[in-house]
């Protein structure tokens, strides 16, 4: 029924296949609840199984999950294998997955830092490897890359993590250089403050309150907010966009 509305209104993802990473819940979450609204087949990948497979169930037919370390190359074959053989080549990819670190340099163990730019960077790099041979199947694509604000900013308090959603900044350019020629764009998106289950921590609580009183809106963002611009990077209408950030702050960065 779902898939039989879509084709009616002929979604802006129509017969796209995509692959969201980190989409068991957050942003994630919504991002695959709209592409599959917008016609899309969606393969959610996460750690959070129990999550992930119900959303997919909710979601139906056009959506599946599969169990992904981010950061092992052979999980990523794994997933872009399975996508090809369930819906098709991969048209679409979203690096979503990423965790928070907030700890001063002097306070952040090597561990931990290895840990954040694993997760927040080299899975991003792993992924747009991976996913360029089937995005050449498919005569082309779109790759969003999830960045933050602090990839463009610095923040006292998150190297780790700033450290690792500047590399996304870079990385995203080098690959809309080397992809353009296959048609496959790829772009960053850089959130501000966004509800999610990461913001909404008791450990990151206080530093919430604190930014939420600085942003010139006066509040967070809902995931959805941040799914209206990620779909339109993912969809044909951005067709001429490339190698660019595109920010979703409440107007933070123009301070």
């Amino acid at each position: 029924m779902k898939r039989e509305m879509a084709k009616i209104r002929k979604g802006r993802l129509e017969d796209k296949v995509a692959i969201i990473t980190g989409g068991a819940r957050g942003m994630g979450a919504a991002h695959a609840r709209r592409f599959v609204e917008e016609g899309a087949r969606v393969l959610i990948t996460d750690l959070l199984e129990k999550e992930g497979l119900t959303l997919a169930n909710d979601l139906g037919e056009d959506s599946r999950f599969i169990k992904h370390d981010v950061t092992k190359q052979s999980d990523w074959k794994l997933v872009i294998r399975a996508a090809e053989e369930i819906f098709g080549p991969v048209n679409i990819l979203v690096n979503n997955a990423g965790i928070s670190l907030r700890k001063t340099i002097e306070n952040t163990s090597e561990e931990e830092y290895r840990r954040v730019v694993e997760i927040n960077q080299l899975s991003v790099f792993v992924g747009m490897k991976e996913v360029l041979p089937s995005m050449r199947r498919a005569k082309g694509g779109s790759i969003v890359n999830i960045s933050s604000l602090a990839g463009l900013i610095g923040s006292s308090g998150s190297m780790a993590y700033v450290a690792s959603k500047f590399a996304v900044t870079g990385m995203t350019k080098v690959a809309a250089l080397e992809y353009g020629e296959y048609d496959i764009r790829v772009n960053s998106v850089h959130p501000g403050l966004i509800l999610t289950p990461m913001t909404g921590s008791k450990d990151f609580a206080q530093t919430a309150n604190d930014v939420t009183q600085t942003i010139p809106l006066k509040r967070a963002a809902k995931p959805e907010e941040v799914t209206n611009l990620v779909l339109f990077l993912a969809s044909d209408e951005a067709s001429y966009s490339t190698g660019s950030e595109f920010i979703i702050d409440g107007g933070l960065y123009a301070q």
